[in-house]
């Protein structure tokens, strides 16, 4: 049976709610960050800010200055999250493996084998639209295609507002003009590297072929290969179904209180949940750090992955940062439990400060060089010097 994939998006979600709430606020800049926070990032922001050049995750300073006439926000979250829950609402009656994102607009609707009792696709996705702007005021994007990486490249080409419907086997002429950046599941550092021999969009890299790529890129062919022919069989996870997580575990054959040790045996959870998530194409925003006591008293702490990353250089100093905060008592560790979620796929945008895009680039190196040795000589061919105490 083919498959039929609707993805909704409602643009610069958290705007689109605040300007249910505040009509004022249409057609004019706006920015939503927590404007007292120390280091304050911007969280959401308008078209209008978007081409000022204001973008995501930027200091709230930087981005003033570049949109000095902009309406600034706090985040408002319940409202946000009933929005979500509204918007939900609306396309549960068509199916029930129903994928959405993490309040930020986006939902996954798989209607395959639905036509007899709902009529094409095509028709659910202009109800479910319709019924959005009709019962909640908003004016969401939406595309139509055979999997999820097509209909969400498809509705990010006609942002901020449109429709696109992508034919079976269309997926490839669809994707080739595109620019690599463009694609989701490719991260910044397969960009840097296909920059290097001169191939910026999809169809440059599809015209090799993948005994070409494989020898540039190694393990990372065959995923990339799938992904910029537009092949995704990743399926619609039902409502309320429990999302995608990284769990790796550690049991001392002895409790330990020895740091040396126990930073020793978070590394390698970390790089084994870094290698679990590159094989799946996907990045960790969030890491939990679960620490079981010889006394059965159990501590789990949590912290931001920012930027998402999958690479073990930059998780392992975030799974510090939440050990250290909930590893308080003098009491020996007899369980470590390291959770990666919130699992997304990586962006391939650029770092806009060059440092930091330095230093990202050459872990990115680092580990795609250790994958690759690992993968034509085993696992414990290469190890990092903390693993062999």
């Amino acid at each position: 049976m083919e498959r039929s994939i609707i993805h909704i998006n409602v643009a610069d979600f958290a705007v689109a709610v605040e300007r249910l709430a505040d009509l004022s606020l249409r057609d004019r800049p706006v920015i939503i960050a927590p404007e007292r926070a120390a280091r304050a990032t911007v969280y959401d922001m308008s078209e209008e800010a978007f081409q000022a050049g204001v973008r995501k995750a930027m200091p709230l300073e930087r981005a003033s200055r570049l949109c000095r006439d902009a309406c600034i926000l706090p985040p408002h979250t319940a409202r946000y999250e009933q929005a979500m829950a509204d918007l939900l609402r609306q396309a549960m009656p068509y199916s029930p493996l129903i994928e959405p994102g993490e309040d930020d607009g986006h939902l996954f609707v798989d209607v395959s084998g639905t036509s007899r009792i709902f009529g094409p696709p095509v028709d659910v996705a202009w109800r479910i639209w319709r019924q959005a702007r009709k019962s909640l005021g908003l004016n969401p994007i939406w595309s139509l295609a055979t999997n999820k990486l097509v209909a969400k490249v498809a509705s990010r080409l006609v942002k901020p507002l449109g429709e696109y419907i992508v034919a079976s086997g269309d997926e490839e002429a669809l994707l080739a003009p595109l620019p690599l950046w463009l694609i989701p599941g490719i991260d910044s550092r397969d960009v840097i590297r296909l920059q290097e021999f001169n191939l910026t969009r999809v169809g440059q890299v599809t015209a090799l072929g993948l005994p070409h790529l494989q020898r540039s890129l190694g393990n990372q062919a065959d995923s990339l290969y799938k992904i910029l022919h537009g092949i995704d069989t990743t399926e619609v996870h039902p409502v309320g179904s429990r999302p995608p997580t990284v769990i790796q575990d550690h049991t001392f054959g002895t409790d330990s209180y020895l740091p040396e040790q126990v930073h020793g045996v978070l590394y390698a959870l970390v790089e084994q949940a870094g290698r679990n998530l590159r094989r799946q194409g996907r990045v960790a925003r969030r890491i939990s750090v679960f620490v079981d006591y010889s006394d059965g008293k159990r501590c789990i702490r949590q912290a931001a992955v920012k930027p998402p990353t999958a690479n073990d250089l930059a998780l392992f100093p975030v799974a510090c940062r939440a050990l250290r905060t909930g590893w308080q008592r003098r009491v020996r560790i007899r369980h470590l439990r390291l959770v990666c979620d919130r699992l997304a796929y990586p962006p391939a945008q650029m770092s806009l400060f060059e440092d930091v895009s330095r230093l990202d680039d050459r872990r990115e190196k680092i580990v795609a060089v250790m994958d690759r040795i690992r993968g034509r000589f085993g696992d414990q061919a290469v190890r990092m010097a903390r693993l062999c105490a």
